[in-house]
């Protein structure tokens, strides 16, 4: 996703299955890169442009209340787009409790998949808000291992559907103003699905 929640065209959902899994595998790749996080990183920059790494992870943490937002019934917008300052910088631990209460409203009840819901994006069902917040996750933790020089490359398994789903209901153009993306980045050679990801959302690595 861009660095800036807005509106994506309108997805389908009669073949998106239960996306729960793949969203959980990115949380949980995306939770290693802010454990491996160093002090003195905080205030480098990011392939997010607005944001340092500060910035990134109090963003990653918002992202995930505003899916507990959701599976709730809230408005996801009325949850603060920037986590609050982690007490001592310790933002591994504000990402996992943020993972945890997050799950508590989702991880039962696949009937709630169908529900529509209010995301920053629009009214949406649920899975379809999911998958969306699956690749901010993946793009976001992309930007975090750019910037902290860590692996950028989550799960295959779990970045290539993710890709495919955003190159078919985020278009190439146009981009801007509704929908809140860069132009696309043509990938390098041998680049992986989760850097792919980032291109079409508008990322590069300089």
């Amino acid at each position: 996703m861009s660095c800036i929640d807005g509106r994506l065209p309108r997805m389908t959902t009669t073949e998106i299955t239960d996306p729960r899994p793949l969203y959980d595998s990115a949380l949980s790749w995306a939770l290693g890169l802010v454990r491996a996080v160093r002090t003195e990183q905080l205030t480098a920059p990011t392939p997010c442009s607005e944001l340092d790494v500060r910035a990134l992870l109090a963003h990653l943490v918002a992202t995930v209340d505003r899916v507990a937002a959701v599976g709730r019934g809230v408005d996801a917008t009325t949850v603060p787009w920037s986590a609050p300052q982690a007490p001592g910088d310790d933002w591994a631990g504000a990402y996992a409790q943020a993972i945890d209460g997050m799950w508590a409203v989702w991880r039962d009840g696949t009937d709630r998949l169908d529900r529509p819901v209010r995301a920053p994006f629009g009214e949406v069902p649920a899975r379809a808000a999911l998958m969306a917040y699956t690749s901010e996750t993946l793009v976001h933790g992309w930007d975090l291992a750019v910037a902290t020089g860590q692996d950028a490359e989550a799960d295959p398994a779990v970045a290539a559907p993710v890709l495919a789903l955003m190159e078919r209901f985020l278009p190439a153009q146009p981009r801007g103003g509704r929908i809140p993306f860069a132009e696309p980045v043509p990938p390098r050679e041998g680049a992986g699905p989760t850097e792919r990801l980032a291109n079409w959302c508008g990322r590069t690595r300089t």
